[in-house]
């Protein structure tokens, strides 16, 4: 499976990039996957819902099924998070996995930049940046595209992953 980040700051668009460019590229007929990291606590699952009960219970694991999807979900307690590589040789297979944060792993990413968002940039200092989708033009090593532009980052990431 190929894999491709976008990285960046809160409040850089990420989220709306990766939601792009999941439609594009899975219009051009690719099959795509997304891990999305999350520095917050979250919780996918409902008080009060049996799956919530096992949980709170104190299964490690608990399996939702349904004629339309499943979803697994893992307690860690007390046990550390799982490093990246970990959670994708978990994933089935497809043609590209979308990864969203892990801003400091090793893959290859595309830095998600807003001007307004007051951050700087990741990417001079980190190698595995291989370009920057920002709202505003730049001036840095390596290509940098339009953050609305999703084509021509779709484009990009297709071809620096061989598809």
């Amino acid at each position: 499976m190929k894999v491709f980040g976008i990285a960046g700051y809160k409040n850089a668009g990420k989220t709306g990039l990766m939601e792009r460019l999941v439609a594009d590229i899975t219009q051009r007929g690719f099959s795509v996957s997304t891990l999305k990291h999350a520095h917050h606590v979250f919780d996918v699952d409902q008080p009060g819902k049996d799956s919530f009960r096992h949980r709170a219970a104190g299964a490690h694991q608990v399996v939702l099924s349904s004629a339309k999807r499943w979803a697994m979900m893992t307690e860690l307690r007390d046990t550390a998070e799982p490093p990246l590589v970990d959670l994708l040789d978990r994933m089935s297979p497809v043609d590209l996995i979308l990864i969203e944060g892990w801003k400091r792993d090793a893959h290859p990413k595309i830095e998600a930049h807003r001007a307004a968002a007051g951050h700087p940039l990741i990417a001079p200092d980190d190698p595995t940046i291989r370009a920057v989708a920002s709202d505003t033009p730049l001036t840095i090593d390596r290509p940098v595209f339009d953050l609305n532009n999703t084509t021509a980052i779709a484009d990009f990431i297709l071809t620096e992953v061989g598809l």
